[in-house]
């Protein structure tokens, strides 16, 4: 779960309720049934002492493990002093597995000078790639968490280095805040995922992400705090903007495939239907190990799209979709870049909207 740069200035602001309902809506629907939370960056907005309390008086409450990084607001005063003490940040970088996937948090801002003079540094670049190198000998995927896309970092030397790892190893996705909107980028061999901030939006309504890395494939959802549960999420196979493994059957597919999806409800789930191309709505069966639903299905042939259809036990119900492919043939040709240069545009149903006004190295004037 991702909350979006809260950028929180004083108590009773509309960024704090919002993250009171964030919380309130994780704890109700998502605790113990997701793995964690994670804040990108810019918690507060001008990273002081009385901020943090705010925000530490919030996250005493969530019912999540979770993972904080700093961004450029959180280091205004050089010094990351209180967001060590005040807010109970860990100190980065950081590598934990969960369930296969090593996930690697950043801090892009202490080596720099303050502002957006993003830079990791040479310690911390050795760090990540003995981590990177340790996940590939170990088989394990990989998922970085950054404050904002590699390209931003100040030093093109260092920027290059850094995606260079990210290309090398394979990296599954980086997922970020910064940018201020809601982003899906794909390089052909890495996805990028930005979430619209919570405290200082350009788009839209605030809300929060929900990422998934089930193997090798990746998914995403966006939702609005007004939007009501359940939530429904395929997991696999890929959706064709999101292939970045194009020989994996999980992305392209052939003749069979295993459709998995996540649907969360305080209400409880009573069922899952899943429908392939234009056959009938079939129900999925619940695997208690995971916590997933699945469904084995023949495919046709082309391009097509695969549903799933979440109800709780209070009869509302949500669904999602995917679009497949069975070729390369209509995928885009991609170049990596490692910045929103590689953006999949407008996702309407994710809640992208393709704006790009944020205050990233490439965003639109904001």
């Amino acid at each position: 779960m991702h909350i979006g740069d809260l950028h929180l200035t004083d108590a009773e602001e509309p960024n704090h309720l919002a993250l009171r309902d964030i919380i309130t809506q994780a704890n109700n629907h998502l605790a113990g049934h997701i793995d964690f939370a994670v804040l990108p960056g810019d918690n507060a907005d001008d990273g002081t002492p009385e901020q943090y309390a705010i925000l530490r008086s919030e996250l005493d409450k969530l019912r999540l493990p979770l993972h904080i990084l700093p961004g450029d607001h959180d280091f205004k005063s050089r010094s990351l002093d209180a967001f060590h003490s005040v807010l109970g940040a860990q100190q980065l970088p950081k590598a934990i597995t969960v369930a296969g996937c090593k996930c690697l948090f950043l801090d892009y801002v202490s080596a720099g000078t303050g502002g957006p003079d993003f830079k990791l540094g040479k310690k911390q670049l050795k760090w990540l790639k003995e981590e990177l190198e340790s996940a590939s000998t170990q088989g394990l995927e990989t998922a970085v968490f950054a404050h904002a896309y590699p390209a931003d970092l100040a030093d093109a030397g260092e920027a290059k280095a850094f995606h260079k790892m990210l290309r090398d190893h394979r990296v599954l996705v980086v997922d970020m805040g910064h940018t201020h909107y809601n982003e899906l980028g794909n390089d052909g061999k890495t996805i990028y995922a930005a979430t619209r901030s919570t405290g200082q939006i350009e788009e839209g309504p605030a809300g929060f992400s929900i990422l998934a890395v089930d193997k090798n494939v990746v998914s995403w959802r966006f939702k609005p705090l007004d939007q009501p549960w359940p939530i429904a999420m395929i997991t696999s196979p890929s959706d064709c903007r999101l292939v970045t493994r194009c020989h994996s059957p999980s992305h392209v597919l052939s003749g069979r495939t295993t459709v998995r999806a996540k649907a969360w409800s305080a209400d409880g789930i009573e069922q899952v239907e899943c429908r392939v191309g234009d056959a009938e709505w079939l129900p999925m069966t619940r695997d208690a190990s995971t916590q997933s639903w699945t469904l084995e299905s023949a495919i046709p042939e082309g391009t097509f799209k695969i549903l799933v259809r979440a109800t709780d036990l209070c009869g509302s119900s949500d669904i999602d979709s995917i679009d497949i492919v069975t070729t390369t043939e209509p995928l885009q040709v991609r170049q990596a870049h490692g910045s929103d240069e590689n953006s999949v545009g407008a996702w309407h149903e994710k809640h992208i909207f393709g704006t790009q006004l944020g205050p990233n190295r490439n965003g639109r004037k904001w």
